[in-house]
């Protein structure tokens, strides 16, 4: 029996293999972010080369970003805003005494605010009051157990506790490691209609027991209160190697898939010599349909080091939680750099729009046929590019394989350029309207190009 995606007219990245169902000559392929300006040198009161990434919410046209701002035995939360997410601010916000003064951006501290990480609520039914949502980690609740406090604002500036505190437990996960030690995240699934939380795990380590692997776990919640018991993530194969942070989100453009930028952490590695930490880290790529079996074709690195001395230190290269528009055809997101040296700062990184990874052909040329889809809409945009020597043709065909008439590869009107929005034509036309509803495939021939994301609209 053949597979068929109903995808109305959502979005589809090209992040996993989805989508093909033949495929000659293409390959998935990993695009880094351009590192671009810095957000904030860690110089200001509160702050030490300890802090650390946060979340960016982009709203009523300003983007807020919350970080960790203190040591990781004395933390505070601080707070940024921004314009366009280039150029951010420090408001002077009076709300929390440091060396004396209040004339800072820090909006929380002390056990409150381990580990904060904030999201605006898109849940329909959740009162203006809790517009904005957040969690931190309570340390050690009960015995050696590690809890999360659920948090509430209806400006995310001013925080109160949730009723239910704290809202989830760290159960024993068979390590005797019960903790919350990491950057933990929640949101509202506007799909499935509910919060998920991501937070630390462990999995055993039959080589040295007593250092387990960190991992991932994933509980939900219809109302925010009351959760279900938080189960480990399936990273297939690769699920024994250390991912010390999750920083996962729905991506905005297409909520129904999940990207994860976690840290991988090599805890015995030293490359600076006489550093005071073990370890080297940097940032990886994974994604998911379902939110609980994740996609880890991508091994090599989202966000490596580089050639800067300082990311090759303890826990640099860590991804805060968010994606977000920044500008045309550009997303962004916001990583911590050099930490625990003097500059420790965090950075923006800059990839296209939908521009994760994409399905590429080389100069040889390629193509791929997808899956019988099921849409909704009257043409076909595609986010591409190609080199001045490269094109892509697109064929409609039925169910079976055969091109329909005026839609054959033959009938295309080859595009090649660079384009985030390029509606697909053909010799008669760009209207797909009498396709709606019944089951096509389509057929992409490629010569050194990459191809990003689809759409019906």
């Amino acid at each position: 029996m053949k597979i068929t995606h109903d995808i109305g007219s959502k979005l589809e990245l090209f992040v996993d293999d989805w989508l093909f169902e033949e495929t000659h000559n293409i390959t998935l392929r990993l695009h880094q972010p351009v590192p671009m300006e810095t957000l904030v040198d860690f110089d200001q009161p509160g702050e030490t080369t300890q802090s650390t990434v946060g979340s960016v919410v982009f709203s009523d046209d300003k983007f807020r970003y919350w970080y960790r701002s203190g040591a990781d035995t004395n933390q505070r939360v601080s707070y940024l805003e921004s314009d366009d997410g280039i150029n951010w601010t420090r408001p002077s916000l009076g709300l929390v005494e440091y060396d004396g003064s209040k004339e800072n951006n820090i909006i929380l501290d002390g056990l409150v605010a381990r580990e904060m990480m904030v999201f605006e609520d898109q849940n329909p039914s959740a009162p203006k009051s809790e517009r904005f949502k957040a969690i931190s980690r309570i340390r050690k609740t009960l015995g050696n157990q590690d809890g999360i406090r659920g948090l509430i604002s209806d400006d995310g500036i001013h925080w109160d506790i949730a009723d239910k505190d704290p809202i989830i437990l760290a159960l024993d996960d068979g390590t005797k490691n019960i903790q919350f030690d990491s950057q933990n995240g929640a949101f509202w699934d506007t799909i499935n209609g509910e919060y998920v939380f991501y937070g630390r795990s462990s999995l055993p380590n039959p080589e040295q027991p007593s250092k387990p692997y960190r991992s991932i776990r994933r509980a939900t919640s219809k109302d925010f209160v009351n959760w279900t018991y938080p189960v480990q993530i399936d990273l297939g194969q690769f699920q024994y190697e250390h991912l010390y942070t999750n920083a996962i989100t729905p991506y905005f453009r297409a909520p129904h898939i999940y990207l994860g930028f976690p840290r991988r952490f090599m805890p015995e590695r030293k490359f600076i010599s006489g550093f005071k930490a073990d370890g080297i880290s940097e940032g990886v790529f994974m994604s998911s349909r379902n939110g609980v079996s994740w996609d880890r074709r991508f091994l090599e690195p989202f966000l490596p080091g580089g050639l800067d001395r300082h990311n090759w230190g303890d826990r640099s290269m860590t991804v805060g939680f968010g994606v977000v528009p920044t500008g045309d055809g550009e997303i962004s997101i916001y990583y911590k750099e050099r930490n625990l040296f003097p500059d420790a700062r965090l950075r923006r990184g800059v990839l296209r729009t939908d521009g994760f990874a994409s399905a590429y052909a080389p100069f040889s040329g390629g193509e791929f046929i997808t899956k019988p889809l099921i849409f909704k809409g009257q043409e076909l945009v595609i986010n591409y590019a190609t080199s001045v020597a490269g094109y892509i043709g697109v064929e409609i065909q039925d169910i079976e394989g055969n091109p329909y008439p005026n839609f054959e590869l033959s009938n295309h009107c080859e595009i090649y350029g660079d384009e985030i929005n390029r509606t697909v034509q053909w010799k008669f036309g760009s209207d797909l309207s009498k396709f709606t509803g019944i089951p096509i495939r389509l057929r992409f021939s490629m010569k050194e190009s990459d191809l990003y994301s689809i759409q019906f609209c």
